[in-house]
């Protein structure tokens, strides 16, 4: 037995302090969020290794549940609370011996009392899916094949009971939508051209890591449409779903098949922070009307399209600009509980407590380093050498902090599986210590049954703490491996100062792109950069760790544009910088 557990016997009372088996009190999440993802498919996209991956989600409100369909996953989830999702396995695609592109970036819509469901395809094998029980898997075929496919699909029908068909994924073709016979699913007239990428104008749309690479043409793709105040968003996914940049733009009509205008910005951006990317997605309400939108963010580490889901809250301003708010956007975030202004943040305020911290571990693997499950980055991680029970790796906060949550985020290294897997699970113990020496169970999850790539643990009454450590008891497959151990809480120091210089050095050359520099704080380990095209707009962010400069190339060329900044450390935020304009 390992030193640190035989000190635990005196204190097995203390077992499961702050937290609840089964999350039935848990009032948070945090991105990446927790699906028990499946193994790609696809046996040559697993060059690198084998790996989980989904994008392209959807997720609508059906019958009081949520309903969430993901690109490959042979079937779907459904949640009553948006935190613990139930998988339900279902083969969609014809013929059903195939192993891959199933249920590639889905179609969802509700019409009348009924759920439908169609995949990407520009064949004639892919039915439109009925179902009145989804839940029980009970499904039937409305139409045995669409006579106009086309790749990333979306359905919209409106308050009138006219329906829509959307689709395109090119860096060649715009977004195509027709109007859609509701009893015969043919379409009326023929498909218009709804928007294609203005990349010239709009920097985000640029392709690139660095929205800097001029030997391929960024792509559209992922059309969603949502109807508010007489109004229709047509969203869309760009430049590219490897880039941190990948976000969901909108342009807004009067129309459904438009014309459009676009929004300046993206409505979802998410380019720093631990997982990155917020593109190809869906806005849908949930039980109280609120808006939230839910995309695909990136790992791209054995395979480009090595990827996971997010969920973040969204709305309309009072002049009808649509927002997604993904500040924090992989911190603890808090559930749908109520009709609520997302204007104002659902973050809970809950800090990262052990970035860049010393870390310990029982073994390593080859270069996959130790402080690799510490550096705010899903696609770098730990890697102990088995899959044993009692590998561990443990985390020094610094000081004692007071610790609401903990997410462990798994890596896949040397997986065996090729797609999707149920039955399987992780298991684990999750220990804190004041001192190092003397160690309390917070979290025993040695019985657990379930597949949790992504567990998050809220602790129903914060504990004080300055060590935790993660013991492994066993893996579904492959290494015991970390890509991210987070500890979130509040310590026990200062906030960290102000940002006392800050400055936009926008480009005439080309006024997509700024120098961003700012004067470093030295309590601060991130810092928060806000901008929008109007004081009282700044609703995107991106977050920046270790610099005091960043190259923004996202801007409107012709817009002038406001920035703020505040620094980040584990015991909050600071002040916002005074607005700076950049014409």
């Amino acid at each position: 037995m390992m030193p640190f557990l035989k000190q635990t016997i005196l204190c097995g009372f203390l077992a499961f302090v702050g937290y609840t088996n089964g999350h039935a009190q848990q009032k948070t999440y945090c991105n990446p969020i927790n699906l028990d993802y499946g193994y790609t498919p696809i046996p040559n996209f697993s060059e690198w290794g084998r790996h989980r991956a989904t994008a392209d989600p959807v997720i609508v409100m059906y019958k009081g549940d949520y309903y969430l369909f993901s690109t490959n996953q042979w079937g779907y989830w459904w949640s009553s609370d948006m935190l613990n999702w139930n998988f339900v396995s279902r083969r969609f695609l014809k013929p059903y011996h195939k192993v891959y592109d199933e249920l590639c970036a889905p179609a969802v819509w509700v019409m009348g009392d009924t759920l439908l469901v169609f995949g990407s395809t520009y064949t004639r094998d892919f039915p439109i899916w009925m179902s009145t029980n989804p839940k029980g898997n009970e499904w039937s075929e409305a139409l045995d094949s669409l006579d106009i496919g086309g790749w990333d699909p979306a359905f919209f029908l409106d308050d009138d009971g006219r329906l829509y068909m959307y689709n395109g994924s090119s860096n060649v073709y715009p977004l195509y939508g027709v109007e859609m016979n509701r009893k015969t699913f043919q379409p009326i007239g023929t498909r218009k051209e709804m928007y294609f990428l203005q990349s010239w104008r709009y920097g985000w749309q640029r392709f690139g890591e660095y929205m800097d690479n001029t030997f391929l043409d960024p792509f559209i793709e992922g059309a969603w449409m949502t109807k508010h105040n007489g109004k229709y968003y047509l969203q869309y996914g760009a430049p590219g779903t490897e880039m941190s940049g990948y976000a969901d733009g909108v342009v807004v009509g009067d129309s459904p098949l438009g014309p459009f205008t676009p929004q300046s910005d993206p409505l979802s951006f998410k380019p720093g922070g631990f997982a990155r990317g917020a593109g190809h997605g869906a806005t849908f309400q949930d039980k109280w009307n609120n808006y939230w939108h839910v995309s695909t963010m990136n790992v791209t580490v054995k395979n480009t399209f090595e990827r996971r889901n997010g969920i973040w809250p969204a709305g309309f301003d009072k002049d009808g600009i649509m927002y997604c708010n993904t500040v924090f956007g992989d911190y603890p975030h808090y559930l749908p509980d109520g009709e609520t202004d997302h204007l104002k943040s659902r973050f809970t305020g809950w800090m990262l407590l052990n970035y860049k911290k010393p870390v310990q571990v029982s073994s390593t693997l080859g270069g996959y380093a130790a402080n690799n499950a510490v550096d705010e980055s899903i696609k770098t991680y730990w890697s102990a050498a088995t899959a044993n029970a009692g590998e561990w790796i443990q985390t020094d906060l610094g000081g004692l902090s007071s610790v609401h949550a903990v997410q462990i985020n798994y890596a896949d290294q040397d997986a065996e599986f090729l797609g999707k897997q149920v039955g399987i699970f992780h298991q684990y113990k999750l220990w804190y210590s004041a001192d190092g020496k003397k160690w309390q169970l917070l979290a025993d999850k040695s019985a657990n049954k379930k597949d949790v790539p992504h567990d998050y643990i809220e602790l129903e009454k914060p504990v004080q703490a300055r060590f935790l450590k993660l013991e492994n008891i066993h893996m579904p497959t492959g290494k015991f491996a970390i890509s991210g151990f987070r500890v979130f809480g509040k310590g026990n120091g200062a906030l960290p100062h102000p940002v006392k210089e800050f400055m936009v050095l926008r480009t005439e050359k080309d006024k997509r792109s700024a120098l961003v520099k700012w004067s470093p704080v030295d309590n601060a380990y991130a810092y928060n950069i806000f901008f929008g095209t109007a004081p009282d707009k700044l609703y995107n962010c991106f977050m920046v760790h270790d610099a005091n400069e960043y190259y923004f190339k996202a801007m409107d060329k012709e817009k002038a544009y406001y920035f703020t900044i505040q620094a980040i450390n584990e015991n909050g935020v600071s002040a916002n910088y005074k607005q700076v304009k950049a014409e």
